[in-house]
């Protein structure tokens, strides 16, 4: 339902990532105050809202395409080494919000298998451990996620300024947001810089680990 006028704008993007015996399959949406902006069902990814001009969505597209090869053949080269009969959820909530007073707070957060897992501090651009407890893996991708900018100062400015501008041009009517702007709307960055974490969620699927 769109948001009132007293409520904040919001722009919210969600991924969910099932892995069962090697096989990836995918969801996820983007909405723009209320009003779903993308689509994801498994390798078709599909833009709602005319948010880019054509051919920069043809490129998005590509890129959100071959990430999701890419974590696919990952997950499936782990599976041949480490086979596994139980599934795991991946889930990715991300996006920023800006009140009437102008000010704006931007989120991501990931959960494996419905338990919180990480989450990232936008102000510090820092990954932190939500896992209650010892979990080798929370730890790993912690540490891998802090050593790339693209997972850190890359989805920092994404977060801060990319998704508040494209609240702020909602705000003041201004229509869609500029194709020359620097807007990777919107599965595009965020995909890729989970490859990472996908890697990692591979090495956990290798280790054979469980709950």
């Amino acid at each position: 339902c769109p948001a009132s006028s007293a409520a904040p704008l919001a722009f919210t993007m969600l991924q969910l990532t099932r892995v069962y015996r090697g096989n990836s399959m995918f969801r996820g949406n983007a909405s723009l105050n209320g009003q779903l902006s993308h689509l994801l069902d498994q390798d078709n990814v599909t833009q709602v809202l005319p948010l880019e001009p054509p051919d920069a969505w043809a490129r998005r597209r590509n890129e959100v395409i071959s990430y999701l090869k890419n974590f696919r053949q990952l997950v499936q080269l782990f599976n041949k080494e480490r086979p596994t009969d139980f599934t795991q959820h991946l889930c990715c909530h991300l996006g920023c919000r800006l009140f009437p007073n102008g000010t704006a707070q931007s989120f991501y957060e990931v959960t494996l298998n419905r338990t919180a897992f990480l989450s990232f501090h936008v102000p510090n651009a820092t990954w932190e451990q939500r896992w209650h407890g010892e979990l080798p893996v929370a730890a790993f991708a912690q540490a891998q996620l802090m050593k790339y900018p693209i997972t850190t100062q890359d989805l920092q400015y994404f977060l801060n300024t990319t998704c508040v501008s494209i609240l702020q041009a909602r705000s003041a009517r201004t229509g869609k947001v500029s194709g020359r702007s620097r807007t990777p709307l919107v599965l595009g960055l965020i995909l890729g810089s989970l490859a990472l974490l996908g890697m990692a969620l591979g090495i956990f699927l290798c280790t054979g680990g469980s709950f």
